[in-house]
Parts: C-alpha cells; sequence; structure tokens
C-alpha cells in the first residue's frame, strides 16, 4: 500500500508540473530505468534514499512529500 501512495504521488506531482519520468531522472540524478522501475507495478519496495534523490530534483523536502493526508492516514501495518 505505502509503495502505491509513493508512486501515485510522485505521479500527481509529474502531472502537476507536466513532467515526464525522463525529466525526472535527469534533474534526480537517478537512471531513467530507476525512475521507470520505481514506477512499474513489477516492483514491491522503493529505497528511501531514491524518493530523497527524486525530492531533490523536485526541489521539494521530504517532509513535504510525505506530508499529505494520505500518508497521515495509512492504515497501520503492523496491528
Amino acid at each position: 500500500m505505502v509503495k502505491e501512495m509513493v508512486v501515485k504521488h510522485f505521479n500527481d506531482i509529474l502531472k502537476a508540473r507536466c513532467m515526464a519520468p525522463n525529466e525526472l531522472a535527469i534533474i534526480s540524478g537517478v537512471s531513467r530505468s530507476t525512475v521507470y522501475s520505481m514506477l512499474s507495478d513489477e516492483r514491491k519496495d522503493i529505497k528511501i534514499t531514491t524518493i530523497k534523490k527524486l525530492c531533490d530534483g523536485l526541489e521539494i523536502t521530504l517532509g513535504e512529500f510525505f506530508s499529505t493526508y494520505e500518508f497521515d492516514n495509512l492504515e497501520q501495518e503492523i496491528k
């Protein structure tokens, strides 16, 4: 669930900025294959260091990225 939310949020940001995943890779210094792999349903998880690099490229902090209603209201993984 968390991975899907991270991907959705990146996709929302890209759409709002009229950017392609390729552009995100370039401005973040992350390989295109990593960005496209991250956005794929086949990949199960994403490293926080990759998220940090992508956020740096977008000129937002990790706090800004994760500070959304959806992230704040995720169901607890451990019960």
